[in-house]
């Protein structure tokens, strides 16, 4: 027992004058190590976050490393007094080098004969990530010593703590806390159980030794060393400390966070400087909506894609963009950024024909417009459906998405005039090759962005004007670009409030358009609120035509579920302006009851007979159930009644009235489709088809 006394006397003599030798020494070489580095030249992982500060995406440092920037606002406040109570009890009280600590491991290391704790402070221990050294010796102690107190000298303690909390190892190519709760936990450090921080407190002691990852019982056991000495902080209670034991230790490693990766691909590459890039994105609202495109993408088949665009009109503000399904699904091409993908709108376009229409006094909604055969010199528009609804008004016209009295508002409105205003308001549309506008512009002759088109409708629920998209954050706003008449917008808006929801949704709530391009390539459905526009784009990226693909089955489904995920209630459009006139067609001005059509009318005008799908030269996707191949539609248009439908040169089906006829596939391969009317008249495709 003597023995014991005496070494432990002498060890505590020996401590004093050693920790006095060594803080006196340390403060001495000050001057001779030079200047400290400061960490103003790390270089941390670029990280793209949204609106609140979440991360959206981050990316790998040049060394291959996640190094994500950490402040004491970025971590559970019980995080900082657990790593403070475990590792440097006095960290805002000493000047980077604390005497008592010293003193307590040359005294412990004097008694039990190897090192029981190292008496380094968070400052050291910052100094050593700086200035990393391999190997651990006294020289290498008193220069940690010195970087200690010239850091202290340099910066205050929330700068330190920072530098700690964003260097600290983790294991692998984990560098700081964000990381590390990221990769083991799947969540920011924001809010952290106890047993989350003990871990956290115990892994950059000896990162590779106690990746959890790798070896979780060494993990466990040093997560419960840190618990136990907190105990005694009186920080947490027993009851808190023995549940925090029972917590399991992930044995995995985490994906790093991936949402918004186009945006975050685009804003990066732009960004001039800064490790933090902040974008309008909402992340709660961005990883729903990426979860809805996945579900109905799979569900429309292997090579279907989607995307959506969530727009705050007011603002402008860009709150979702999900570009692809799936950014790493190379069968449906998921880096291609489909939000600014020019394609086809179909009918999407008609809101923006009668708003003009509205504005130049041509029509009103309650305006009787007719809807029957017509020519154009040699264009003849049909509906969709190849039916004619006769006489309607110019609100059900647009509810029913007509395609022939769109195109009789366009040919007095001028499709030259309708692009041009378009274009005024900021949406980048473009023409085919050596054509200019004409009344097939109406219809989807013409080429969109789906963000541009989003933004055209946000400009719709703004009576009016269109506030120019921002996706980030640093962005100064820009002003208002105007669209069209107040009074001519909310008569767009209230007419679309009425168009026909798809099944099982609730009508009237949100005014929505769809469009379906011609060949079945693109369905669209854009719709608003009084507080968002939400456009949806569906189709294949490589503009391959799909049987049966519509806007309304396909992409009108997607805008109602986006919106429920978007907000519980949708926000009522906002009241009519000044100069909206109210009345039923009999109160109407004679000149707006009726709209008189300039194009040549009359049942008598007959088409000559074509396939107008599949076109010639397309391929198709077979689909079905694995035993049946789904029917093929053959969509035929003109021609005399009745009409002869062949396949491959064998007659299939003669009609007189429907214009739609399927035919069961043999399976791949290539097929000829013919048709011939009561004139001899004939048309024939070869498409192909393929699995």
């Amino acid at each position: 027992m003597s023995t014991l006394r005496s070494r432990a006397s002498y060890a505590a003599i020996g401590a004093v004058w050693i920790a006095a030798a060594f803080a006196g020494a340390a403060a001495g070489l000050v001057e001779t190590f030079g200047p400290a580095p400061l960490g103003d030249k790390l270089e941390y992982s670029k990280t793209v976050v949204d609106r609140d500060g979440d991360l959206l995406r981050g990316y790998l440092t040049k060394q291959g490393r996640w190094r994500l920037p950490a402040t004491r606002g970025d971590v559970d406040p019980r995080f900082v007094d657990a790593l403070l109570a475990y590792e440097d009890k006095r960290f805002f009280d000493h000047h980077g080098v604390d005497p008592r600590a010293m003193m307590r491991a040359a005294y412990q290391f004097g008694t039990e004969g190897h090192i029981i704790s190292g008496g380094s402070t968070l400052s050291m221990q910052v100094a050593r990530l700086l200035e990393p050294r391999r190997k651990r010796s006294l020289y290498a102690k008193f220069r940690q010593a010195v970087r200690g107190l010239q850091l202290e000298a340099a910066l205050d303690k929330e700068q330190i703590l920072s530098l700690y909390l964003s260097l600290a190892p983790y294991g692998g190519n984990l560098e700081g806390i964000r990381a590390a709760s990221l990769a083991y936990f799947g969540k920011e450090p924001r809010r952290l159980t106890l047993g989350e921080t003990a871990l956290l407190v115990a892994l950059p002691q000896s990162p590779e030794y106690r990746r959890p990852d790798r070896h979780p019982e060494r993990a466990h056991a040093a997560r419960n060393r840190v618990l136990d000495r907190i105990a005694g902080s009186g920080l947490f209670s027993p009851a808190e400390i023995a549940r925090a034991k029972l917590e399991p230790v992930p044995t995995t490693r985490r994906p790093m966070p991936l949402s918004a990766p186009h945006a975050a691909d685009e804003a990066r590459a732009v960004a001039q400087s800064g490790s933090i890039i902040r974008l309008t994105i909402d992340g709660h609202l961005q990883r729903r909506l990426e979860r809805l495109a996945r579900e109905r993408a799979g569900q429309l088949g292997e090579a279907m894609s989607a995307a959506i665009v969530v727009v705050e009109h007011e603002t402008g503000d860009i709150l979702a963009r999900v570009a692809s399904p799936d950014y790493f699904d190379e069968a449906r091409a998921g880096q291609v950024d489909l939000t600014r993908a020019l394609r086809s709108p179909g009918s999407a376009l008609k809101p923006f024909i009668y708003g003009l229409g509205f504005e130049d006094g041509l029509v009103h909604p309650e305006t009787l417009i007719e809807d029957r055969p017509v020519r154009y010199g040699d264009y003849a528009p049909e509906n969709f459906d190849l039916t004619f609804q006769g006489t309607v008004t110019v609100r059900k016209a647009l509810q029913l998405s007509l395609n022939v009295p769109a195109v009789a508002v366009l040919d007095q409105v001028g499709p030259s005039r309708l692009l041009a205003r378009l274009g005024e308001a900021g949406a980048s549309l473009q023409l085919p090759k050596h054509e200019t506008a004409g009344l097939a512009l109406g219809l989807g002759g013409i080429g969109v962005r789906l963000i541009d088109l989003t933004a055209l409708y946000s400009g719709l629920a703004r009576h009016g004007t269109v506030r120019p998209l921002q996706e980030r954050l640093a962005e100064p706003a820009r002003p208002a670009m105007r669209l069209m008449e107040p009074a001519a917008a909310w008569h767009v808006g209230d007419v679309l409030r009425g168009a026909p929801p798809p099944p099982n949704a609730a009508g009237g709530r949100i005014a929505f358009k769809t469009g379906t391009s011609y060949g079945y390539r693109d369905a669209w459905a854009v719709g608003f609120d009084g507080k968002f526009t939400i456009g949806v784009w569906v189709g294949r990226p490589d503009g391959a035509p799909v049987t049966g693909l519509l806007g309304r089955t396909a992409a009108a489904p997607i805008l109602f579920d986006a919106f429920a995920r978007a907000t519980q209630t949708p926000k009522a459009l906002p009241p009519a302006p000044d100069g909206v006139l109210a009345a039923r067609t009999s109160q109407l001005p004679p000149p707006l009851r009726r709209f008189a059509s300039r194009g040549i009318q009359g049942e008598a005008m007959t088409q000559a007979v074509r396939i107008v799908f599949p076109p010639h030269g397309a391929s198709l996707a077979l689909d079905g159930d694995g035993e049946t191949l789904n029917p093929i539609a053959v969509k035929i248009a003109g021609g005399t009644p009745p009409l002869n439908v062949m396949v491959n040169g064998l007659p299939f089906e003669t009609t007189n009235a429907p214009r739609t006829v399927f035919f069961a596939p043999d399976g791949p391969g290539f097929v000829r489709l013919s048709v011939t009317d009561a004139t001899g008249a004939a048309d024939s495709v070869t498409v192909r088809l393929q699995q």
